[in-house]
């Protein structure tokens, strides 16, 4: 969505689609800024698909994205949900982004979701777990369209992306906001607390989500959402 000549890229998460940033991008570009929700590889097909994709092939995803941003802006911002918050964290310590907001960011994956049951990578490949169907209101109907299975080689790739991201978060030094729902069940709310401390940027700001949820660019919650994503991106 073409606006000013600062861009912001929107970064969905695992099993997810660019659909479900679409509110949040239409709001940002009423604002002025150019936006552009990338679709990570793999994603918003199906579940095949997305069981031959890795970490790698999601962040080339983004990078895919940045570049095309960065010829037509003069400033690149990047919002990212859940694992996209992982892969926008990362892009931020290999490229110039200007102002960064990390949405939901998994860095503690929530008891509930049973990572432990997970089997072995070797053992995996073939195997699906069921995801229940998603029936949000007044949202984008391809925001509820979503993976009814998941990869559990995906669900491997995400911990180790985890993993990953954990290590070089001391690298990330662009100006950073975090939001996290309070009730969020797949994502801990510890991990916004972990990020916040672990990066070098030298603004940095977390805002709680009173009763938020792991979606919360979708729920009930979202207009809090947009506003401090706003007001964050205007404070520059």
């Amino acid at each position: 969505m073409r606006g000013g000549s600062t861009g912001i890229l929107l970064v969905h998460g695992f099993t997810g689609s660019p659909a479900e940033l679409l509110l949040l991008g239409e709001f940002l570009n009423r604002a002025g800024f150019t936006v552009l929700g990338v679709r990570l590889a793999g994603h918003g097909t199906n579940e095949l698909d997305l069981q031959l994709t890795t970490r790698f092939d999601w962040f080339r995803s983004v990078l895919d994205g940045y570049a095309l941003l960065r010829g037509v802006c003069e400033k690149i911002f990047v919002v990212g949900h859940s694992m996209g918050a992982l892969l926008s964290l990362k892009l931020a310590t290999l490229k110039k982004v200007d102002r960064m907001v990390a949405i939901s960011p998994p860095i503690f994956v929530h008891e509930s979701q049973h990572t432990e049951l997970l089997p072995p990578r070797e053992k995996c490949a073939g195997l699906f777990v069921k995801k229940s169907h998603r029936k949000l209101t007044n949202v984008p109907p391809a925001a509820n369209q979503t993976y009814r299975k998941m990869p559990l080689l995906g669900v491997h790739e995400l911990l180790a992306l985890i993993e990953e991201v954990k290590k070089i978060l001391p690298q990330v030094k662009a100006p950073l906001l975090i939001l996290h729902g309070t009730e969020d069940h797949t994502a801990k709310f510890s991990s916004a607390e972990f990020v916040l401390n672990a990066v070098a940027s030298g603004e940095k700001k977390f805002i709680p989500i009173a009763g938020g949820g792991h979606l919360i660019p979708l729920t009930d919650c979202r207009e809090l959402v947009f506003e401090e994503v706003l007001k964050f991106c205007l404070s520059v």
